[in-house]
């Protein structure tokens, strides 16, 4: 199996790291799943992309 080495700013560890917890896996498995997504190949792979993660819309808090 090939060895991928990725050097990270001290920030960029941080962030790994809490993006990691929130999806409740270790740094290397999110980072593994992220290599593994499918790639965007047009705006609307983005839009669908972003309207599967926004959840339920009933359950956001409008702003006034």
């Amino acid at each position: 199996m090939p060895i991928l080495t990725v050097r990270l700013t001290a920030e960029e560890e941080r962030l790994l790291a809490k993006r990691s917890r929130g999806a409740g896996m270790k740094k290397a498995t999110f980072v593994r799943q992220l290599i593994r997504e499918e790639p965007f190949i047009t705006g609307a792979d983005v839009l669908a992309d972003a309207a599967r993660r926004m959840g339920d819309s009933r359950l956001r808090i409008s702003r006034k």
